[in-house]
């Protein structure tokens, strides 16, 4: 069981709020075309889930979720309702996977941490890729009546580089000791 003290749930909170701001950001900024755009959301997924561990890093990419869920959903789209909780689902089971393999594998430990969390970074988005492949096959069938294929060579591809690109900066920020120092110094007790 995780215990959260304020440290805990502060961090949450900020990077919630990053993950949001980013999101916001992010899409707004760089629309591709027709209800896709960058979503830079998951930089805060990947330094909570780093840093916090498995749980943290889920709640805040479900949490850094709601604005492009929103967005996707209403804004944009017409998935509504199922956009605005599926998105932030997608985006929980990235960061639990990102926390669950950093901290299985003990990176934070090794001598070349920032070597090894881009493949980390990159293998933490196979759940939500998934999962994103059976939201658009099966999930939207009972809002909108048919499955809607014609997003995924779309979204994934660029999904994928949104990953590759933050996998890089996320080893840049975890090989650069004085961001790892100030975030671990904060979440320590």
């Amino acid at each position: 069981m995780v215990s959260f003290d304020a440290k805990s749930i502060a961090f949450i909170a900020v990077m919630a709020a990053m993950g949001n701001i980013l999101a916001v950001l992010s899409i707004n900024v760089a629309p591709i075309a027709g209800g896709v755009a960058m979503d830079l959301s998951h930089i805060a997924t990947f330094i909570a889930a780093i840093f916090g561990g498995p749980v943290i890093g889920a709640i805040v990419g479900f949490c850094g979720g709601v604005y492009p869920g929103y967005y996707f959903g209403f804004a944009v789209g017409n998935l509504g309702l199922l956009s605005l909780i599926g998105i932030p689902i997608g985006k929980a089971l990235t960061g639990l996977m990102a926390g669950l393999l950093y901290k299985r594998l003990k990176i934070n430990r090794s001598s070349r941490p920032s070597t090894y969390t881009v493949p980390i970074i990159l293998l933490s988005y196979i759940p939500e890729c998934l999962f994103t492949v059976v939201y658009f096959l099966y999930l939207v069938v009972p809002v909108i009546g048919t499955a809607m294929a014609f997003m995924l060579p779309i979204i994934l591809p660029k999904a994928w580089i949104e990953i590759i690109l933050m996998s890089f900066l996320m080893g840049a920020l975890v090989g650069n000791i004085s961001f790892r120092d100030f975030v671990t110094r904060y979440l320590s007790s």
